[in-house]
């Protein structure tokens, strides 16, 4: 009788990755909030984050869309939304970006957390 796999209940890639195409309806159109993180292969500190990105994605696929955005392949939107830095998160709520929700740089699942929870939190009351 073979095992599973010890790691087979985990969604591997709970992110959805998307392109400047898809960006209207996964995020503008979303019925949720959704959490963009602008990324780009060469970048060090996304690299650094991307374990912590699936972890968060997967813990809070019940309330929030996590979604990953090349830099490099969508230039359209990061002319729009003006990322300067990377990695950048922007949360979206109802097509807009949420005020005072852009985040630049690597960061520490806890403080991700909490900041992710800090959003959820504004958004839930507005």
């Amino acid at each position: 009788m073979s095992q599973a796999p010890l790691f087979s209940s985990i969604h591997r890639y709970a992110i959805t990755e998307i392109n400047e195409i898809q960006f209207n309806d996964t995020v503008l159109k979303a019925n949720r909030p959704v959490l963009v993180e602008f990324v780009a292969n060469w970048c060090g500190p996304c690299r650094l984050i991307s374990p912590t990105m699936e972890s968060l994605a997967q813990e809070y696929e019940d309330r929030l869309t996590v979604a990953k955005i090349d830099h490099d392949a969508n230039p359209r939107l990061i002319e729009e939304y003006k990322v300067y830095g990377l990695p950048t998160l922007i949360h979206f709520k109802n097509g807009q970006e949420v005020p005072e929700s852009r985040r630049e740089g690597a960061i520490t699942k806890v403080k991700l957390k909490d900041y992710v929870d800090a959003l959820l939190e504004s958004i839930s009351v507005s």
